[in-house]
């Protein structure tokens, strides 16, 4: 993922229908990184001795690691700085392995003028497998009023 792009969208400029996708491919220290930061040391995360040994055959990233990639998509592109989060629905669908590329998308799917509400379907693939599906709802800043020059 580019750190340096960012996008900001206010409500005014949304409309249905408008998507943004990133990529990210895991590497070992995502996942490593994420133990450490949310505390989950589950083996099927972090020993491949373990892993092996389960259904998946191997290490699995966290599912909380993919969903995650779903807020750099809101708060950095789709809407953008600016929007807050107010619910996030989530259905793991399929493992994600280290090495894979993941592509995250957000879909912009209902505008509610009331409160500035958006209403967002929010994706993870791996390949043309969804990994991950949900629901997002944000809340989005309105845009800046004009300045009017005092005469």
């Amino acid at each position: 993922m580019n750190k340096a792009t960012i996008q900001i969208l206010y409500f005014e400029d949304l409309s249905v229908g408008m998507r943004e996708t990133i990529s990210k491919t895991v590497r070992n220290e995502d996942v490593i990184g994420f133990a450490e930061l949310s505390g989950d040391h589950n083996p099927i995360h972090l020993s491949e001795h373990f892993a092996r040994k389960t259904r998946f055959g191997g290490r699995i990233v966290h599912g909380l690691y993919t969903a995650s990639l779903i807020s750099a998509v809101i708060g950095m592109r789709l809407p953008g700085p600016g929007s807050v989060y107010i619910s996030q629905s989530l259905n793991f669908l399929g493992p994600v392995k280290i090495g894979d590329v993941i592509d995250i998308s957000v879909e912009v799917v209902e505008l509610t003028e009331k409160g500035r509400r958006v209403r967002l379907q929010c994706e993870c693939r791996v390949g043309d497998k969804v990994v991950l599906e949900g629901q997002g709802i944000l809340s989005v800043p309105p845009a800046p009023k004009p300045r009017h020059a005092n005469a």
